[in-house]
């Protein structure tokens, strides 16, 4: 089954903008940015904002939750309800601390490993068995820091971060397409090679 639904996580406002737990959303602002007369739009019974592309010549939704993270769920269920779109044609794309930043990673199901956003949407779709997209961002301990990873996540990355978090979003977009086509384990090769 091709993904039909794009999800980026974050927390809608300007001072959630700049910060590491809205790398979702960053991708998704990236990938609309390269479809031709595409733009992200407030959808209220969605609770998002919301846009419709064609992406290898099928239609995608792309999502941005406005709910904050942990209530993602309602947004994403809500949409997946009313176009019909079965748990494992959904891509969620959100931050991750056990990956360092410049790097990202595809997979399906698993735990939310205690992401508050993955945990709601598991609920409202009643099942792991999504795709995800698996931002890097970095553990304060990695960085020899003391600060709590609720604060570490709401806070701005340091500007090496953000270039190396920059380019795994560049080569994240470089395989949308062949999820978009169902071709999950040729994207997740190209995504998980280090070139």
């Amino acid at each position: 089954m091709p993904i039909r639904l794009i999800v980026g996580l974050g927390n809608p406002g300007p001072e959630y903008e700049q910060t590491r737990h809205n790398a979702g959303f960053w991708l998704v602002d990236n990938l609309v940015n390269t479809l031709p007369g595409c733009r992200l739009q407030r959808e209220t019974r969605f609770h998002a904002l919301a846009a419709k592309g064609q992406i290898a010549g099928g239609e995608v939704w792309l999502l941005q939750p406005q709910t904050y993270m942990n209530r993602s769920g309602q947004s994403v269920g809500a949409l997946a309800r009313f176009y019909k779109i079965a748990p494992d044609e959904v891509l969620v794309v959100h931050d991750e601390l056990d990956l360092e930043p410049g790097i990202s990673k595809i997979k399906k199901g698993g735990s939310s490993g205690g992401h508050n956003g993955l945990k709601d949407i598991t609920a409202a779709l009643g099942t792991q068995d999504y795709w995800r997209m698996r931002i890097g961002i970095g553990h304060p301990r990695n960085i020899n820091s003391q600060q709590a990873v609720a604060d570490f996540v709401l806070h701005r990355p340091r500007k090496e971060e953000q270039a190396l978090i920059d380019a795994a979003l560049e080569k994240s977009l470089t395989v949308i397409p062949l999820l978009c086509e169902g071709k999950f384990d040729a994207a997740t090769m190209q995504l998980h090679t280090n070139k």
